[in-house]
């Protein structure tokens, strides 16, 4: 079976995701308007009361949902943090608002977007102004957080540790054609506490391994393995989020692919460093979030390796679902440019329909498209051009 030209291919792919998001992403907060009010509430209702109980260990009957606006009582949350839990329960699509009410407080009138909350300081609704939630003593210390950690995933980046399973198709690769890429992976959080600027700091820990299969050998061949440690540091204020981490990676060969006559110790490369990053995001109404940064490479094997890299990207969620709210489409970029390439262009181009259930809380689950062209993401093969289309099952937790 002969390849299809490259000079079709790529652009193929490429034109394929970028119209699907043009097409769809204006499109698509238009058909949400369609649904029926006391339908979404429902549906809302059920999926706050999950992410109360999975993320916050909070009885799901502490909120109620009306209009899309989520009411939480202040003495059903058990102390804990008044300001994370509105903060995790806006980002749930359909969310006008949330508020939170203390015992025997009247219900104030909240506005679209409006982040409100009743306290003995609160500013009378009628005057038309946002009222913060009330802080209380959980969020003055120091604790080990519930839920998912404050920097979001990066959903189109190659090496995000996450579990995941895809078939691949490489253009233009002289060992591979027809690929299997698994990852086992997931950041958590571990400690996190007041930060100035009413922000909140965390720090975490991050994991994966990232492997790649010949799906044409006879066995599967085992060709590269990544493995991937880190620790970020994050802060968070609303919508802005920064990371800062400082990580290791190591690459290795599989043993079958070691077998093959034309590997030897002349033509194989064995990557191995330790780096730190900085990356800065920020969410526009829940349906666009743009990130960029830099990283430095330092102990690095070859130690001719050029440190500097930078990386951005956006990522579009359309506000609307399918199938009775189930699902949703998602668009993804992620681009990356270093040093050693010649500050040349890596892009990561992820889209497809992500699977949303009330049950499972804030585990995200994508079945996406995927397009890569740039530097081999496969440490091993890191100094090789790559591209390759496929289609993948991706778990964000």
């Amino acid at each position: 079976m002969e390849r299809p030209d490259s000079k079709y291919f790529r652009p193929l792919i490429l034109s394929s995701l970028l119209c699907a998001a043009a097409v769809l992403g204006p499109s698509l907060p238009a058909a949400a308007q369609n649904d029926l009010p006391g339908r979404q509430d429902v549906f809302l209702a059920g999926y706050v009361s999950a992410v109360l109980e999975r993320d916050f260990a909070v009885s799901g009957d502490a909120a109620s949902v009306r209009d899309g606006v989520v009411t939480l009582r202040l003495e059903a949350i058990a102390g804990k943090s008044s300001t994370e839990i509105a903060r995790a329960l806006e980002k749930l699509k359909g969310v006008r608002a949330v508020r939170i009410t203390e015992a025997g407080a009247a219900a104030p009138a909240v506005t679209p977007g409006t982040l409100a909350g009743v306290t003995a300081q609160a500013r009378p609704a009628a005057e038309g102004l946002p009222v913060s939630p009330q802080a209380t003593p959980t969020e003055q210390t120091v604790a080990l957080p519930p839920g998912k950690p404050l920097f979001d995933a990066l959903l189109a980046d190659p090496r995000w540790a996450h579990f995941s399973a895809s078939y691949q198709y490489y253009d233009n690769d002289d060992d591979v054609r027809h690929a299997g890429s698994t990852s086992f992976g997931e950041t958590f959080s571990l400690l996190r506490g007041p930060a100035p600027y009413d922000g909140n700091w965390e720090v975490g820990f991050q994991a994966g391994v990232f492997a790649l299969f010949d799906l044409d050998s006879e066995s599967k061949d085992l060709i590269n393995a990544d493995y991937w440690v880190g620790i970020p540091v994050t802060y968070r204020r609303d919508n802005f989020s920064a990371m800062a981490r400082l990580y290791h990676q190591s690459s290795h060969l599989g043993d079958e692919y070691l077998l093959r006559g034309d590997v030897n110790q002349d033509n194989r490369v064995n990557l191995s460093y330790e780096a730190v990053d900085l990356l800065l995001s920020y969410e526009f109404d829940d349906t666009y979030r743009v990130y960029g940064g830099g990283g430095f490479l330092f102990h690095k094997e070859p130690s001719d390796l050029k440190p500097w890299s930078a990386q951005y990207g956006i990522e579009i969620t359309p506000d609307v679902t399918f199938f009775d709210g189930l699902a949703r489409p998602v668009f993804a970029a992620d681009l990356h440019n270093r040093e050693e390439s010649d500050w040349s262009t890596d892009m990561s181009l992820r889209g497809g329909i992500e699977f949303t259930n009330p049950v499972v809380g804030g585990r995200r689950v994508m079945l996406l498209l995927e397009y890569y062209s740039g530097r081999n993401p496969n440490g091993q093969f890191y100094d090789r051009r790559l591209d390759y289309a496929g289609i993948g099952l991706h778990i964000f937790y």
